[in-house]
């Protein structure tokens, strides 16, 4: 909270399904001076899109959605698409991990192609100075994986997240949109008829856009309006403060956001109408909220390797097959905040690995990072790695492991190591019980 120069910071984490720790840091609101808690409400941003592959998996489950089909099947108001003159098809499954060729917030191709080379010299160059730093400290849980850059520019990094930080995707003009639209349908006014930026399947590119387009697909197969459906949906999951990112509702504990002006000085940030982008970040929540969602996933994912006694052991809310599907790492994708991971479905998965003996041992876990105007966040989920006499004996019942949540209403500020030097302390505790 100090380095980032954060006004409020929320904090959650559950251990085996049970919330063990919920604290709010700081102010909530500044002017007022309204301390954060527990139940403070914040914007999640990307951590919209995890909410929304529950939806669109709960979808396909049911036999109501194909992922591989045409997504003209279920929206033709998104005109097929043709890149340098062969006509190309989007599908569902491309939206969710981003290899759909639609574009993010920059219009200008040649950026981002710049951009991409930048980050692979970058991610070279840093792989070769970490490799040296994790012989020393990876034996003492030195978290490692969040940056790309080398040392040095690292903690300059950190130092610039002091007031007046500037991060070059708050630059771009849609982010602060302030419209309002009435419906996900309208919305795909502003990308529907722009080139896409690749052949679809050939290329990663993170597009919260992809999403829009996926509200729409899960409007027309639910038969209900997309916001009506998630909230409903978030019912089910017992969810109650996780809403849409409504300027005009009242909503309880809601958290004002936050920038730093060009000199440096606290200010209230800018009115955007987050209307345009509900599912890839309109949502705001409580870090106990994502905590139950995060449990719910995790109980859907490890309930099949448990010895259902008597039926007792109820269903996940999805299968634990499906589940396994959202967190299979998808070839040609990559992760910007976790330099071991690779995207998969809405969520980017870390996959356990060890290469040499006595050396550093990678853990399973998935997570998602969200930045918004005057907002980050990060979920984690961190499965145990199951025994299978205790699974086989049903001496112990899902959901096994440890989920973090974090929320901050300042923008730009990098959680994911956070949340995972979190997540191994209490991993570790729970190890020594």
């Amino acid at each position: 909270q100090d380095e980032a120069g954060i006004p409020g910071i929320l904090v959650g984490v559950s251990v085996d399904g049970k919330e063990v720790w919920s604290e709010g840091l700081g102010y909530a609101d500044i002017e007022n001076r309204v301390e954060c808690k527990p139940e403070t409400v914040m914007r999640i941003a990307s951590i919209s899109k995890c909410l929304t592959m529950m939806a669109v998996a709960k979808l396909w489950e049911e036999g109501k959605l194909d992922l591989d089909a045409p997504v003209q099947k279920y929206v033709p108001e998104f005109p097929e698409k043709v890149y340098e003159g062969e006509k190309v098809t989007i599908t569902t499954r491309l939206l969710l991990s981003h290899l759909s060729g639609i574009r993010h917030y920059e219009k200008d191709i040649t950026k981002v192609k710049e951009e991409k080379e930048k980050a692979n010299r970058a991610l070279k160059l840093t792989k070769t100075c970490q490799d040296k730093e994790l012989k020393e400290k990876e034996g003492r849980g030195t978290e490692k994986t969040e940056s790309v850059k080398p040392k040095k520019d690292r903690e300059s990094e950190v130092k610039s997240q002091k007031p007046g930080r500037k991060d070059k995707e708050f630059d771009q003009e849609e982010y602060y949109l302030k419209e309002k639209f009435e419906s996900v349908i309208e919305s795909l006014k502003i990308f529907k008829n722009d080139p896409l930026f690749f052949k679809p399947g050939s290329q990663f590119l993170y597009s919260t856009y992809g999403f829009t387009l996926l509200s729409a697909v899960v409007e027309r197969v639910s038969g209900q309006k997309f916001t009506d459906y998630m909230l409903k949906m978030f019912r089910d999951l017992d969810m109650p403060s996780t809403v849409l990112d409504d300027n005009e509702a009242l909503i309880y504990n809601r958290a004002r956001c936050y920038v730093y002006n060009k000199k440096g000085r606290l200010v209230n940030a800018p009115f955007v109408d987050n209307s345009y982008k509900w599912a890839g970040g309109g949502f705001l929540s409580s870090v106990g909220d994502l905590l139950k969602f995060g449990n719910a996933l995790l109980y859907s994912y490890q309930a099949g390797q448990f010895k259902n006694t008597n039926g007792q052991l109820l269903p996940g809310y999805l299968k634990p097959d499906t589940v396994a599907m959202m967190w299979t790492p998808v070839p040609k994708t990559e992760v910007s905040w976790d330099r071991d991971g690779k995207y998969a479905m809405a969520w980017a998965v870390v996959e356990k690995k060890q290469q040499c003996g006595c050396c550093r041992q990678q853990r399973h876990y998935a997570s998602h990072t969200g930045g918004a105007v005057g907002a980050s966040s990060v979920l984690l989920i961190l499965p145990e790695e199951l025994d299978s006499e205790a699974v086989d004996t049903g001496l112990v019942t899902p959901p096994r492991g440890v989920v973090v949540s974090i929320i901050c209403n300042m923008q730009s500020v990098s959680l994911n190591s956070t949340a995972l030097k979190i997540a191994r302390e209490f991993d570790k505790e729970r190890g020594a019980q």
